[in-house]
């Protein structure tokens, strides 16, 4: 059975005494130390008193949201597949635990530190029958100790992105016994298969399944209700809903909606920044008066007819995206990634966003379906943009594309379901 390296051990042990200091400094970091202090206790807690000896316990892990939605339409599906498995979640960062704490598990918390003393501290607390990682979140000492003492490790809706730092030399080496001790893995397609062998994972142990994350949106969608509020946002006037954005894409979208007023004088901009604090709605207020566009209103104030519009709260954008005649999807320029386009896809919207979007596949099936459009500048999102709202029949057109994309990989937690059959 493979082992960690001494390296990466000390290299978690100097981690865990390194981060809490740097979490004097950030915010975000001092919030993930928080998070882990006395997760063992926790554990250890839930395992006297609610540990049924005479269940199974499956233990799924994912270390954000986005990832997440995905171990959670395969959760769902394992839960109706087995109704008599206890199910435990971990998650990595701060901004899952609300996402967490909704998911249907008898236990959530996040994960402990990837440290010998703390695996074995929560391995003895769960008492696992199986182990589950979703996309790539592969904790190599985790995973070792648990294959070693006989508990099926898996990993579904594997995605590795051609430039991962994973696939480093360095990276590679450290990281390949986790990915070893792997008894079975679900990848999203063929060409994620090839990338996840070369991490470690035994090829005759990888199967290719499709992306959960298209059952969990489709999903959303079909759960949200015809008279959500939210939906009558799109009801006066087309919408552009623009989610997930960072100022560079704020400042874009903005300049290319005074261009589109010109010929279409209705049209409305609902933007919902990637976190949406209120220094980042401030800025989308200040941007919006710098360039003399129509002043920015927040959600929050009731101002839903404004022609700019700008969410104050998280957890809405999902349900948002039902509001649009179109949509772009924030992350595609600069550094930050692209993020999840499938959500307007799943609500039948044409989807834009920007030029980087070469590490999503996701982008990469829009685009090659005609449900997408990458753009480069204002002028390139206003054409676009005005001829779609110009359009009505290439608009819907172009929408039903993306929405068959999403359709098309319908079935894939079933699938990641049954893979995690072939190992308990």
């Amino acid at each position: 059975m493979p082992r960690t390296s001494l390296v990466y051990r000390a290299l978690l042990r100097t981690a865990s005494v390194l981060v809490p200091l740097g979490g004097l400094a950030n915010q975000k970091l001092a919030r993930t130390v928080a998070l882990r202090r006395g997760v063992g206790e926790r554990l250890a807690a839930w395992g006297r008193v609610s540990r049924d000896s005479a269940r199974p316990l499956a233990w799924f892990h994912a270390p954000s949201v986005g990832e997440g939605r995905q171990a959670q339409a395969v959760l769902q599906e394992f839960r109706a597949r087995h109704p008599d498995w206890q199910v435990a979640y971990t998650y990595f960062s701060p901004s899952a635990e609300s996402f967490a704490a909704g998911i249907g598990a008898d236990i959530a918390d996040c994960l402990p530190i990837d440290t010998a003393d703390g695996v074995e501290a929560a391995l003895d607390a769960l008492h696992p029958s199986l182990l589950v990682f979703a996309k790539l979140d592969v904790w190599p000492e985790l995973a070792t100790r648990a294959a070693g003492t006989g508990v099926p490790v898996a990993l579904v809706a594997a995605t590795v992105r051609p430039g991962s730092g994973r696939l480093r030399p360095v990276a590679r080496t450290l990281l390949a016994p986790g990915y070893r001790a792997l008894a079975i893995a679900g990848a999203i397609s063929a060409d994620d298969a090839e990338r996840l062998a070369r991490l470690g994972v035994a090829a005759d142990r990888i199967r290719v399944t499709g992306d959960p994350r298209s059952d969990s949106v489709l999903a959303r969608v079909a759960g949200v209700y015809a008279d959500d509020p939210l939906l009558a946002l799109g009801q006066r006037a087309p919408a552009m809903v623009a989610g997930s954005t960072w100022p560079i894409d704020e400042d874009l979208l903005l300049a290319a909606f005074m261009a589109v007023r010109e010929r279409h004088p209705a049209a409305r901009l609902i933007l919902v920044p990637h976190e949406p604090s209120p220094e980042a709605v401030e800025r989308v207020e200040r941007a919006a008066e710098r360039i003399g566009a129509p002043p920015a209103r927040r959600l929050g104030t009731g101002a839903t007819d404004a022609p700019v519009l700008v969410v104050d709260r998280l957890g809405v954008l999902a349900t948002l995206y039902g509001a649009g005649k179109l949509a772009y999807v924030g992350g595609g320029f600069g550094t930050a990634g692209l993020h999840s386009v499938l959500e307007p896809a799943a609500w039948g919207l044409p989807v834009t966003f920007g030029p980087h979007w070469t590490e999503s596949r996701d982008a990469g099936r829009l685009i090659a379906a005609g449900g997408g459009v990458a753009v480069a500048s204002p002028q390139a999102l206003a054409t676009v943009w005005t001829d779609w709202l110009a359009d009505d029949a290439a608009r819907v057109r172009t929408g039903a594309q993306a929405r068959a994309v999403v359709e098309s990989e319908r079935g894939a937690s079933a699938r990641s379901a049954a893979l995690l059959d072939e190992v308990i």
